[in-house]
């Protein structure tokens, strides 16, 4: 299986090219600037690689939830690339990707979703199924859901939103805690191939954002 991926969810850029079982990444922190650096750095890994496009058999982009102008681009991009090579496109949820980097069987992934909020969602592994606990939603970070049970590990930037609210909530819960890792191309890569070998791959304009958040600022009377 070949795939390409691209994660634009957060404030991090990250590519990632799957080919018959071997990974090259290429990863930067963007801040704002994605849609300026993503194509460029796209073209040095494909020539790196020595592969076309068409030679692929799909592309896979991180979905969200995560930043909207982010997850915006990431499905852009990888529109306009499925659709000019004519290859299937399969969108991975990004809580799903985060999840995905950590070998615990119960993990809790949270993203910082500003505003005291978190992105957060709870899976349980089976070998490579993951089973979703609680599916990607947007939470207070003092109101997450509760969980059962003992051994979790959490991952993501929203264990550090108010002060770690998240490690308070689940301190009868948690094992380990990675707090600086977020979503990455690498793992989209991976669950993507999984999904296109599924035949869960969609037309390049049947792709569509995962949005959670409605709202995207408080008003100058809410703050």
């Amino acid at each position: 299986m070949r795939v390409l991926a691209l994660d634009t969810s957060t404030e991090y850029l990250s590519l990632a090219l799957l080919i018959d079982g071997e990974i090259l990444v290429r990863e930067t922190q963007a801040g704002q600037s994605h849609s300026e650096l993503t194509l460029p750095m796209l073209e040095v890994l494909l020539v790196e690689a020595g592969v076309r496009l068409r030679s692929l058999d799909g592309v896979a982009f991180g979905q969200g939830p995560g930043s909207f102008t982010g997850i915006r681009i990431a499905c852009g991009i990888a529109q306009g690339l499925a659709f000019g090579a004519d290859l299937p496109l399969v969108g991975v949820p990004t809580l799903l990707a985060l999840a995905a980097q950590s070998e615990h069987p119960r993990v809790i992934a949270c993203i910082d979703a500003r505003m005291r909020e978190v992105y957060h969602a709870a899976y349980q592994r089976n070998g490579e199924d993951w089973t979703e606990i609680h599916a990607p939603g947007l939470y207070s970070a003092q109101a997450v859901p509760a969980l059962i049970g003992q051994d979790w590990h959490g991952i993501g930037s929203g264990f550090k939103v108010a002060d770690g609210a998240l490690r308070l909530q689940y301190a009868d819960h948690l094992g380990a805690v990675w707090d600086e890792r977020y979503p990455h191309a690498r793992e989209i890569a991976q669950l993507g191939a999984q999904r296109l070998a599924q035949g869960q791959g969609v037309p390049a304009w049947d792709a569509a954002p995962l949005y959670i958040r409605d709202k995207v600022a408080l008003k100058t009377s809410e703050r």
